[in-house]
């Protein structure tokens, strides 16, 4: 009797250990969530940091091609006064040569009419105003050349700030480029995220596989042999793909350019109906019914893309039934716009 009840109150000792265990998991699984939570929204500032930065850095550019441009016509602006100011000064100089050779000659007409007062007088006048009209002209082309030096130094800066400009211009240019390529590198993740939670959604299915960046099903799993119509079992597969594409779409930023393209492919076979005159027709009536299936279930048209192909890219060039199953097929890929 005494080792009955010892035994029971040893058994019922038991479960505050139980109840520990339970709460340290609990914990911890509280914890995790914890951490995941804040690493998704340290994860979202950064995403929106850089978006910032790109549509700064695509202001800051077409703030230096206005610049830019507005320097370059600054510039042939100040090359035509040049050339108009040359084609002054030459006029200027022509003028002065001719005034002085009005000069010598008036001076040797000086000497050779010794006895003529009168004409003397004339000349000497003559020459006097000559000189000073030489003088004038020296005068105005030592302006112009000022003028034409301070033109040529303006023009100089212009070419300065131009180059620097260029620089510039480069330079955000490479800053753009690694932001595009950091994109696209968001989306290359996004994209692999996708594949494995379609993995995992539709399993190790031998009509449904991974081929590269493509995700590939047989005609066979949606729609009948001819047709466009997808099959009543078709639909299951099609929402399992939809539920994975809405819940990667809720992640992936507003500003990245993303589709999901759905291209549908035949066999080599010819076909030629009232409904399908070629295997083109028939394969982008599938393809656009699986789109309009995937827009029906939710996801955004805009991120959606139907593409037909026919029979003119195989996976297999034999002619057997089993390379005719497997040619004949709807491809997915998550791409940019």
């Amino acid at each position: 009797m005494a080792s009955t009840a010892a035994r029971s109150r040893r058994t019922l000792n038991v479960w505050p250990g139980y109840v520990d265990a339970l709460a340290t998991l609990l914990l911890a699984v509280v914890f995790l969530l914890t951490v995941f939570v804040v690493g998704q929204f340290f994860l979202s500032q950064e995403l929106s940091g850089r978006d910032e930065t790109l549509v700064k850095l695509n202001r800051q550019i077409a703030d230096l091609t206005d610049l830019l441009a507005l320097e370059r016509s600054n510039r042939r602006t100040q090359e035509e006064e040049v050339r108009n100011l040359r084609t002054t000064l030459a006029g200027v100089e022509a003028e002065r040569d001719q005034a002085r050779t009005q000069s010598e000659a008036a001076t040797v007409s000086q000497g050779a009419a010794g006895a003529l007062d009168k004409q003397l007088e004339s000349e000497r006048g003559a020459t006097k105003r000559a000189l000073s009209q030489i003088d004038q002209l020296n005068e105005q082309i030592s302006a112009m050349r000022r003028q034409l030096a301070a033109l040529e130094d303006a023009l100089a800066a212009s070419e300065s700030r131009d180059r620097e400009s260029q620089a510039r211009i480069a330079e955000l240019g490479s800053r753009l480029n690694v932001a595009l390529a950091q994109k696209v590198q968001e989306l290359a993740r996004y994209r692999s995220d996708f594949f494995g939670r379609l993995r995992q959604i539709l399993g190790n299915r031998p009509d449904i596989r991974v081929v590269g960046d493509r995700f590939v099903l047989q005609s066979e799993v949606l729609f009948p042999a001819g047709s466009a119509t997808l099959k009543p079992e078709a639909g299951p597969e099609l929402d399992r793909i939809a539920g994975a594409i809405s819940d990667l779409a809720k992640q992936i930023p507003s500003d990245l350019p993303w589709v999901l393209r759905v291209d549908g492919h035949t066999d080599a076979r010819p076909i030629s109906t009232s409904q399908f005159p070629s295997n083109w027709a028939l394969s982008a009536a599938r393809a656009i019914a699986v789109v309009q299936y995937l827009a029906g279930k939710g996801i955004p048209p805009q991120h959606l893309l139907a593409g037909a192909f026919g029979e003119f890219q195989p996976l297999d060039a034999g002619t057997t039934e089993e390379a005719y199953a497997r040619n004949r097929r709807i491809e997915m890929k998550l791409t940019e716009r």
